[in-house]
């Protein structure tokens, strides 16, 4: 009889949603004859969002906000069964709102994030959660946290956040991929440095304050907003260890690994939570960079394409089906 296989993938962000990585892995395990449950999931970056929603239940909404520039763009948020309600920066504030010639990672705000947490707040919910992966910003949440305190309205903020990297770090870690030159991340980090010091609470140091160039100190800081890593809340919301329990075993993915941005993505904390359950843990990803025995998996497989994850599916279902003709007849003997 084939086990239960877990397919627990994040995005493999701008290139897939974790649904069509679910979905291409499972193809390939359930033509291999295998069982399989999808459960898309996310680290509190692009797609946290959709992975409550499909694991939750819920309704997404729209809004006209601000982008990164200041211009109009169409954004959803969602509501959930609890009440509360979930908002990611990226459909507002994202570096993919941007085309790569107009990024300008001075100019860029999270202003249109605080706009889509106040239509949140308008449509009911008093709890918003707020995932902070994925800004074109550096402004450490000055343009949202300016939105909020002009609406004046009282809210609950849970910040989900996808990296450990401290307030004062986000120019350096994620200026560049934003578009910053060396001299622009000195003027970022004299931005972060003057913010810091008129804010109620200082940001400085804090692990995770530095999540979406500041935001999500900036919302800590002026907000009185909880910190909180986003694997593990997600994980824990959709109900991933009632999952793994009735599992044999369990493939997670994302776009790239690497030893240097590993730690707090989901792919450790999925591992880490199938060695504690004795249950292997397989890695499907774009690209994998991984230092020999940096995190607890069976094996890490490089798929590019869609039907690469599916070939990936395969070749396991047939690991799989070679292991319980194994002990079949083992049993046998």
């Amino acid at each position: 009889m084939p086990g239960l296989v877990l397919v627990a993938p994040d995005s493999f962000k701008g290139t897939f949603s974790a649904t069509e990585v679910a979905d291409a892995v499972a193809r390939g395990l359930r033509a291999g004859g295998q069982e399989v449950v999808e459960l898309p999931v996310a680290d509190g970056g692009e797609g946290t969002m959709d992975a409550l929603l499909a694991a939750l239940g819920g309704d997404r909404r729209g809004a006209t906000v601000s982008d990164p520039l200041g211009r109009p763009v169409e954004a959803a948020y969602g509501l959930l069964p609890d009440g509360s309600a979930i908002v990611e920066s990226a459909q507002a504030s994202g570096l993919g709102r941007v085309p790569e010639a107009d990024r300008d990672a001075w100019a860029a705000s999270t202003h249109g994030t605080g706009e889509l947490i106040i239509a949140a707040v308008r449509a009911g919910a008093s709890r918003v959660l707020v995932a902070v992966g994925g800004t074109a910003s550096t402004d450490g949440g000055e343009g949202a946290v300016a939105a909020l305190q002009e609406a004046a309205m009282k809210m609950e903020l849970v910040v989900l956040s996808d990296v450990r990297t401290p307030w004062e770090e986000a120019p350096r870690v994620f200026g560049p991929q934003k578009g910053a030159d060396p001299a622009t991340v000195i003027r970022l980090e004299g931005r972060l440095e003057k913010l810091a010091r008129r804010a109620p609470r200082n940001p400085t140091a804090i692990p995770m304050a530095g999540a979406g160039g500041g935001l999500a100190g900036g919302l800590w800081a002026f907000c009185e907003a909880e910190l909180v890593p986003g694997a593990p809340f997600v994980l824990d919301a959709v109900g991933f260890d009632e999952k793994l329990a009735g599992a044999t075993l369990c493939i997670t993915g994302e776009g790239s690994l690497d030893d240097q941005t590993a730690a707090g993505k989901i792919v450790a904390e999925i591992a880490a939570r199938c060695l504690a359950a004795g249950i292997p843990c397989h890695a499907v990803v774009g690209q994998n960079r991984l230092g020999p025995g940096a995190l607890d998996l069976a094996d890490v497989i490089e798929a590019a394409t869609l039907e690469d994850l599916e070939q990936a599916g395969k070749a396991i279902a047939v690991v799989l089906t070679a292991l319980a003709l194994d002990e079949a007849r083992n049993h046998t003997r």
